[in-house]
């Protein structure tokens, strides 16, 4: 007599991905269609400074091209972190409830990020200064996480991707992270002499330590 014994089918629930992935594209689509002639200019920024001239105004931080933009540079990044640790070993890809607190995570750490950002500012009187050097920084990410859209999808539709290929994607990240920061000092080289001590400060209090201190909490949380 021939025994059978029976092994439950896994099957792992990607359709919140798919939705998540086809929302993005959509918000996109629409993006385009409602801001046409700036949508055209910033997917240019590549090759042209043009964007970041045309529409330098704080106004243009709070409105629905950013807005929606901000949207979809969220769900791309925390994706990233994600199919990152995944591929690291560290998670599942398909873990909704983990990419969930990533995007808290990085909602928080933005959020709060802006936050102190405005009370410094305000405190050492140097608003203009670094609103317009937020906007600058907020574009370029911005694009950064358009980019890795395709990417995301590439990793998460497929298995046995090497880790070679994010530790590859964060490195290009970083390095275009600190080209952006080059650019935007020198732009506003003028404005940055003329506040050199506030923007010493500026850099240190909020440009390099919260990105130290979560290096230090991602490093001695995962070892």
């Amino acid at each position: 007599m021939t025994e059978y014994v029976l092994h439950p089918r896994i099957t792992e629930n990607t359709d919140w991905a798919t939705l998540l992935f086809l929302m993005c594209f959509a918000t996109i689509a629409i993006t385009k269609s409602v801001f046409e002639n700036r949508f055209s200019d910033f997917a240019n920024l590549l090759f042209s400074d043009k964007y970041n001239k045309v529409y330098r105004e704080s106004s243009n931080l709070k409105n629905g091209f950013t807005i929606a933009l901000f949207f979809v540079q969220v769900v791309s990044l925390a994706f990233f972190i994600q199919l990152a640790l995944s591929i690291y070993g560290y998670g599942s890809k398909t873990d909704w409830m983990q990419y969930i607190q990533i995007t808290n995570f990085l909602l928080f750490f933005i959020l709060a990020k802006v936050l102190v950002e405005k009370i410094i500012a305000t405190s050492f009187h140097i608003e203009e200064f670094v609103e317009q050097f937020n906007h600058q920084k907020v574009t370029y990410r911005t694009y950064i996480g358009l980019l890795l859209l395709p990417i995301n999808m590439l990793f998460f539709y497929f298995d046995h991707i090497s880790t070679a290929l994010p530790s590859a994607i964060i490195a290009i990240v970083i390095v275009a992270n600190l080209i952006t920061y080059i650019i935007s000092i020198k732009n506003y080289q003028n404005l940055i002499f003329s506040k050199l001590f506030y923007f010493i400060l500026y850099l240190c209090a909020l440009e390099i330590a919260p990105y130290y201190f979560m290096y230090y909490w991602f490093t001695k949380g995962i070892a």
